[in-house]
C-alpha cells in the first residue's frame, strides 16, 4: 500500500511513528473529531485496557510524519513530509459508526505486520478526511501553502471585523443632541431664504435668456443674409477664376505651339542636308556611301555597277562641297553623271577626259596595261579632295584629318587599282572616304556658321 499527497500527487513516505502506531497515538490523533464526553469515556476505557500492554510512545501532535533515517526508497520517491495538523477541532462525530473502530480490533496490540499498520493508517487518513474539509494525507509543502491560504483568509475575516467595528463606532458618535438640531434648523431655514432669493435671480435670468434668445434669431436671420450674399459673391468669383483658367490654358497653347515651332525653326536651322544627301559608313572592310560599297575582295566580289554608283556618288559629294565652300580646284573639273562619271584635267587648252568607271573585263585589260584611264581618274579625285582637305584646314587650324594624301597614296595605301592587291586597294578606298566625311562635317559647320552671321546681319538690320 502506498500513499500519495492528496493534492500535488507525490507519493508519500510514512514515518515510523505512523506505521507503528499504537491505541494511545491514535486515540490522540482520532480525539479530536469526536465529542468531548465520547472522547473522554473512550480514552479512560482503552488506557485502562492497554496500560500494562503498551506504554504509549511520544509522538508530535502537529507533525506526524517524518522521513524514516537510513531506509531505502523507490527512485521518484518524495522526500515530503506527512504532515497532519490539529488547529482547528473538527465535529465530534462517531468515526466507527461505518467502519471498525480501532479498539474493536483484538489483534491491535498483537499483529504488528507491515500491512496491518498501513491499513491503521490509512484507516485514520480516512477518519480524519471524513471529519475535515480537507483530504489527507498532504505533504509538509501542499500543509505549508493550506496554512497561508488559510492564514490569509483569517487575516481578511479579521480586517473585515475590525471595519464593522469602526463603522460601528462612527454610528455611535455621530449622534445628534439638541443643540446641534437646533443649529441645524436654523441653517435648513437660512438655506430655504438662499433657495428663495436664487429662484427670484433665476427668474431674471431666464428673462434676460429670452431677450438674448430673440436678440439671436434676428441675428440669425442676419447671418442667413450674409451667408446668401457670400454665395452669390463666391458663384462670380468662381466663374471669373473659370474664364481666367480659360485664358491661361489658352495662353499656354499658344506658347507651347511657339516654343515647338521654335524649336522645330532652330532644329532645321541646325539640320545638316549634307549628312543627310551622302551617308558615309562601312560595311565590313568596305567603306560605303549610300549604301554602295567601294572595293573588291577574293571572298567579297562586288559588281561593277554598285562600285561604279559609288564612285558617282563620291564624285558628286566632292562636286557639291566644293561649290559650297566656293572653291575652285586646280587643273582638273568634276564631272558628276552618276555611274558614269569623269573627271577632266585641264592643261592650258587641252582637256583630257578621265573615266571614273570600271567593266567587267577590268582584270584581265589590268594585266595588259590596258585601261589606265580608270587609274588616272581615282587619282585625280584623291588629288582634288586633297586640295579641299588643305583648304579646310587652312580655314579651321583645330580640324586635321585622319589619313595624309600624297600623290597616289593615302594613308602609305595606293589607291591604283593596278600592280594592286585587292585588300589593299579596298582598304585605301576605306580611307578616302573616312576623309570625305571629315570634309563633309567641316562644310555642314561652315553652312551653319554662314546663316548664323546672316542671321544676325538681317537681325541688325
Amino acid at each position: 500500500m502506498s500513499f500519495t499527497c492528496q493534492r500535488c500527487r507525490q507519493p508519500l513516505r510514512l514515518d515510523d511513528s505512523l506505521t507503528n502506531i499504537d491505541q494511545a497515538s491514535a486515540d490522540m490523533l482520532i480525539g479530536p473529531l469526536l465529542s468531548e464526553e465520547q472522547y473522554e469515556q473512550e480514552v479512560h476505557e482503552q488506557r485502562a485496557l492497554n496500560a500494562t500492554q503498551h506504554p504509549p510512545k511520544p509522538i508530535n501532535s502537529k507533525l506526524i510524519g517524518i522521513k524514516a533515517p537510513n531506509v531505502q526508497y523507490p527512485a521518484g520517491t518524495s522526500d515530503s513530509f506527512v504532515v497532519l495538523k490539529s488547529t482547528q477541532p473538527l465535529q465530534a462525530i462517531n468515526p466507527f459508526s461505518t467502519t471498525t473502530s480501532i479498539e474493536d480490533d483484538p489483534n491491535w496490540s498483537r499483529n504488528n505486520t507491515l500491512s496491518h499498520r498501513l491499513r491503521v493508517a490509512n484507516r485514520v487518513f480516512d477518519i480524519m478526511s471524513s471529519k475535515s474539509s480537507v483530504d489527507h494525507p498532504i505533504c509538509q509543502e501542499c500543509t505549508d501553502m493550506l496554512l497561508e491560504c488559510l492564514e490569509k483568509q483569517m487575516n481578511d475575516v479579521g480586517k473585515e471585523r475590525d471595519s464593522y467595528i469602526d463603522f460601528m463606532k462612527k454610528v455611535k458618535d455621530s449622534r445628534v443632541t439638541k443643540e446641534e438640531e437646533e443649529e441645524l434648523s436654523k441653517q435648513v431655514e437660512e438655506l430655504k431664504l438662499a433657495e428663495q432669493d436664487a429662484g427670484d435671480e433665476l427668474s431674471s435670468l431666464q428673462q434676460q435668456e429670452e431677450s438674448l434668445d430673440m436678440e439671436m434669431k434676428a441675428l440669425e436671420e442676419e447671418m442667413k443674409d450674409l451667408d446668401k450674399q457670400e454665395e452669390d459673391f463666391w458663384e462670380k468669383s468662381n466663374g471669373y477664376q473659370l474664364n481666367i483658367q480659360n485664358f491661361q490654358n489658352e495662353r499656354d497653347a499658344i506658347n507651347l505651339k511657339y516654343d515647338h515651332d521654335v524649336k522645330q525653326y532652330e532644329r532645321l536651322q541646325k539640320t545638316v542636308v549634307y549628312n543627310d544627301a551622302f551617308c558615309i559608313s562601312h560595311d565590313g572592310p568596305f567603306g560605303t556611301i549610300n549604301g554602295f560599297r567601294l572595293g573588291r575582295l577574293g571572298p567579297h566580289q562586288v559588281d561593277w555597277n554598285e562600285i561604279n554608283a559609288a564612285w558617282g556618288q563620291t564624285l558628286l559629294l566632292l562636286y557639291t562641297v566644293a561649290s559650297k565652300l566656293k572653291f575652285q580646284f586646280k587643273e582638273y573639273r568634276l564631272v558628276p553623271m552618276g555611274s558614269f562619271s569623269r573627271i577632266e584635267k585641264i592643261d592650258g587648252d587641252s582637256v583630257v577626259s578621265y573615266e571614273l568607271y570600271g567593266s567587267g573585263d577590268f582584270g584581265l585589260n589590268k594585266m595588259f596595261f590596258l585601261n589606265r584611264k580608270f587609274d588616272h581618274a581615282m587619282v585625280a579625285v584623291l588629288n582634288c579632295l586633297n586640295q579641299l582637305t588643305d583648304h579646310a584646314e587652312e580655314r579651321d587650324k583645330s580640324l586635321r584629318l585622319p589619313y595624309r594624301i600624297y600623290k597616289d597614296k593615302i594613308g602609305e595605301l595606293s589607291i591604283r587599282i593596278q600592280f594592286n592587291q585587292d585588300e589593299l586597294w579596298t582598304k585605301a578606298l576605306k580611307y578616302m572616304l573616312t576623309n570625305m566625311k571629315w570634309i563633309l562635317v567641316f562644310a555642314s559647320r561652315a553652312n551653319i556658321s554662314s546663316e548664323s552671321t546672316l542671321s544676325d546681319t538681317t537681325t541688325v538690320t
